[in-house]
């Protein structure tokens, strides 16, 4: 009943998109979340809360041009979070993580991902605020049950790497804290798009195939599985643009809570993600297939495509807009080539 009775209480605090209260986002600076920050901004949403860690790379150029009332260092958050603060808020959307996948320090991955993540969501929820956070594509493995978002699979799922073993554990505290009935969790497939310049090796492959292919050659990992021919591995691959209005969503619908897929539903081949940066600056060149890294080659998923059918009954909720091709092109002409951020 408790759980029941704030999620009451939140069509109060927000009122629709537009109400005076602010939105707490932290990863604000990053790749998905200051994606999201722009969508906001062009709805006309400017009372937003950004937290980040900065850092020495060129991640604060993603903030330049967006609108947001104060930057808040994610080391400040909790000092921050005073009681009055907390009561100029309506929602926290939770993207700040650490999501390199080979990273090799668990008990850091814990720290930054799991417990950090589980004192924000008590915060946010035991103070009426709409949460929403990331959890992630890895925390299926190797795709062994398949891409469901259903909560009954919460507990058989087994991650192939570190980071999504973090964000799975964070997943099933939700769970157990009734947390999940009351928020959502997003689980995001292969995001591409604007504003990942500064994830270094953890950018989309699309940063490195452009420059690839302006040189006369793009490369590719060799298949490690025999069920798929080289660059033949399928990915569900969706754009930042989509994914970000499909977070958003999750500010208005507040009757929806749980886990929610965040991809296209549609598994792409890395050789026709290649044929999509060809295309886009009209060139042909050929494909050579590399050896994979070992400790890649252990972790590595060949096939990922979410199961979107329950977002998909979400009501009035948007659906991804661009096709691969046209996602690639956009990415490439309008971002890419004009060192463009959005």
């Amino acid at each position: 009943m408790k759980l029941f009775q704030r999620r009451q209480q939140y069509s109060l605090i927000l009122g629709g998109k537009m109400s005076t209260k602010g939105i707490l986002i932290t990863g604000g600076a990053g790749f998905i979340g200051s994606t999201c920050i722009s969508f906001l901004n062009k709805q006309g949403i400017n009372n937003i809360y950004v937290v980040d860690a900065l850092g020495k790379d060129d991640k604060w150029k993603n903030l330049r041009s967006k609108r947001f009332l104060e930057f808040i260092p994610i080391d400040s958050l909790f000092e921050w979070l005073t009681p009055c603060r907390i009561d100029e808020l309506q929602a926290v959307i939770h993207l700040g993580a650490c999501s390199s996948t080979r990273e090799k320090d668990c008990d850091y991955l814990i720290q930054n991902n799991t417990l950090f993540s589980q004192k924000l969501a008590h915060v946010a929820v035991e103070n009426n605020l709409r949460f929403i956070y990331a959890s992630s594509a890895a925390t299926y493995g190797m795709g062994e049950q398949g891409f469901s978002d259903t909560h009954s699979t919460l507990q058989t799922l087994c991650p192939a790497n570190m980071y999504g073993f973090s964000k799975h554990l964070f997943d099933l505290w939700m769970h157990q804290q009734g947390y999940l009935d009351c928020s959502v969790a997003l689980k995001y497939f292969n995001v591409f798009g604007p504003n990942e310049w500064h994830k270094g090796g953890m950018s989309s492959h699309i940063l490195r195939m452009l420059p690839q292919a302006q040189g006369g050659e793009i490369r590719l990992f060799k298949s490690n599985d025999s069920a798929y021919k080289d660059g033949e591995q399928k990915r569900d691959f969706i754009y930042v643009k989509d994914a970000a209005a499909m977070t958003c969503h999750f500010l208005n619908d507040l009757d929806s809570s749980g886990v929610f897929n965040i991809g296209s539903g549609i598994p792409e081949s890395w050789n026709t993600l290649a044929q999509a940066v060809m295309k886009s600056i009209k060139l042909d060149v050929p494909i050579e297939y590399i050896d994979m890294p070992e400790d890649l080659a252990k972790q590595y998923q060949n096939y990922t495509c979410a199961d979107m059918s329950k977002y998909k009954s979400l009501q009035l909720a948007p659906q991804p807009s661009y096709c691969l091709h046209d996602a690639v092109d956009d990415y490439i002409q309008n971002h890419l080539l004009l060192d463009s951020y959005y």
